[in-house]
């Protein structure tokens, strides 16, 4: 683990890097996650270095007194540029509300990625106005309701379900809420065809939370877009089928490239 301090804090991020000559990717977590959920993707370290990154408040990294909406995903966008200025990061991949931050980079910052994965996520984020009050008053039926069929999982084994359960009570309650607050505030659908960066969404096709739907609308409106289903997976496609994941990206990537 490594830490790079910015904004008066600290934020924790890991790099793997098995000698590949490509350019670094940078994932970015959602909520009530950490850079654990891309373990998987440490795979791709043969082509490209690994970045990973806990965003504030979550696992290793120092908190931010940001409140849920604009004001928390500002925050979070800067922990991301902090750790791709300091890894000289050219891609990025978010997964729901990491794609949130992604978009809100692509739209709003200076920065300007070689190319970009959304994952998980959509132009609107709306949450289910029950899961928000259980997020804030009954935590462990918020936990069980995400880990229900279709949305987080579509089929996991057993120990990756209680892994990702235990993940969010790790995060605690009290973060866990300001990120789905801040999901639940997010909307960039008139602000889709600012983005220039080439974009792949990938979606599992069960996912309920953020359904295929809301990647198609991804690829519509961005005028650089590929779309990409990932079958036997939802929410957690990168968790659950890392093999189709990691595969689409690699696919994207040489793409990309060959292009510029």
């Amino acid at each position: 683990m490594e830490v790079v301090t910015h904004h008066g804090r600290n934020t924790a991020y890991e790099v793997a890097d098995r000698g590949g000559d490509g350019a670094p990717i940078c994932f970015v977590h959602g909520s009530g996650g950490s850079r654990n959920v891309w373990r998987a993707q440490h795979r791709l370290a043969d082509r490209n270095p690994i970045v990973t990154l806990d965003l504030s408040g979550h696992d290793d990294s120092d908190d931010v007194d940001a409140q849920p909406g604009y004001t928390r995903l500002s925050a979070y966008a800067d922990d991301v540029l902090a750790v791709v200025e300091e890894t000289d990061s050219r891609v990025l991949v978010g997964n729901s509300l990491g794609g949130a931050i992604v978009m809100h980079i692509l739209i709003e910052r200076e920065f300007e990625p070689d190319a970009a994965v959304l994952t998980g996520t959509g132009a609107r984020l709306g949450v289910l106005e029950d899961l928000l009050e259980w997020l804030e008053n009954d935590f462990e039926r918020a936990i069980e309701f995400l880990h229900g069929p279709d949305r987080l999982f579509h089929d996991p084994a057993p120990e990756l379900r209680e892994e990702s359960m235990h993940q969010l009570r790790e995060t605690g309650q009290d973060v866990t809420c300001r990120d789905f607050l801040t999901c639940h505030e997010f909307d960039v659908r008139d602000d889709l065809s600012t983005i220039e960066s080439p974009v792949l969404a990938a979606y599992g096709e069960h996912d309920q939370l953020t359904p295929p739907r809301y990647h198609e609308y991804l690829a519509d409106e961005i005028d650089d877009a590929w779309l990409a289903e990932l079958e036997g997976a939802a929410h957690l496609a990168m968790l659950e089928q890392p093999t189709a994941f990691n595969a689409a990206v690699t696919e994207f990537l040489d793409i990309v490239y060959e292009r510029l």
